[in-house]
């Protein structure tokens, strides 16, 4: 009978473990920053530094985590959806239609011979960079930085966009938030279509995306929420709570940073 008893708790304790094991862990609200005076759009990390573009007042801003300005880069045309590449800020310029490049106080344009408009993203992976162009319904990409390819056109279909806003950049794909089809596309590096992410969740304005090696991130803008998902495409969580207007998302040193246009505050998640 002992051996018997012994036997189920021993089941039991396995079982328990097992269901702990199993249990989903989701990004919970860790804490709000709240920067004053500005709108932000795109955010990225620059040496664990966090970055800022500022649209409406037409700069880049470093902030420390209590929100305070620790500086300011002013000068630009609306810079949006931002990235970093060998301690330098990548700024697309709605304004200008051209790639800023700043560099310890240096500023500078990357070399395209094709002419962008209104460019609204970029993103860099080791080399490769692709940029979200706007009004020309494309992403331009590149594996070296240097020679461009450009894929996409206007329209509703797979591999067609309707105002692409922001891109990423993982091993073997290119994610485009395609911001007024409301959804996500993915490509391979040649640009051809490999699958669509959240059209079932009637996205009005995905705007911005992040990709982490086993999670897709996506503002939806006009329902004040960020919508997260696996790479198939499942949704795994939704957070809205205290979410307005969000233009973007990262992830650094494990904690999720979601912007919020309309009313300037950055929040942090962490997971559990």
């Amino acid at each position: 009978m002992k051996k018997l008893v012994l036997i189920f708790l021993t089941a039991l304790l396995v079982f328990s473990c097992k269901q702990q094991e199993e249990t989903p862990k989701e990004w919970v609200l860790k804490e709000v920053i709240e920067p004053a005076g500005v709108n932000p759009i795109g955010i990225a990390f620059l040496e664990n530094a966090m970055w800022l573009s500022d649209g409406d007042h037409n700069r880049l801003v470093q902030i420390d985590d209590a929100g305070t300005i620790v500086q300011a880069i002013d000068s630009l045309e609306r810079p949006m959806h931002i990235d970093v590449k060998d301690g330098a800020l990548y700024v697309p310029e709605y304004g200008t239609d051209q790639i800023r490049i700043i560099k310890n106080g240096e500023k500078s344009f990357l070399p395209i011979s094709d002419s962008l408009d209104a460019p609204a993203g970029i993103a860099i992976y080791k080399n490769e960079m692709a940029i979200a162009d706007f009004y020309n319904n494309r992403i331009l990409y590149s594996k070296d930085g240097t020679s461009w390819m450009s894929f996409g056109k206007e329209g509703q279909a797979e591999g067609e966009f309707y105002y692409p806003t922001d891109v990423h950049i993982t091993t073997d794909k290119i994610w485009v938030a395609d911001a007024y089809n409301n959804r996500i596309q993915v490509f391979d590096k040649a640009g051809a279509f490999l699958q669509e992410i959240g059209k079932d969740q009637k996205m009005n304005a995905a705007t911005g995306i992040f990709v982490s090696n086993d999670e897709v991130f996506i503002t939806d803008f006009e329902n004040d929420r960020i919508l997260i998902f696996d790479w198939e495409g499942n949704l795994k969580q939704e957070l809205s709570d205290g979410i307005e207007k969000p233009t973007d998302i990262t992830v650094h040193n494990e904690i999720l940073y979601t912007i919020n246009y309309r009313n300037g505050k950055i929040q942090t998640y962490k997971m559990q």
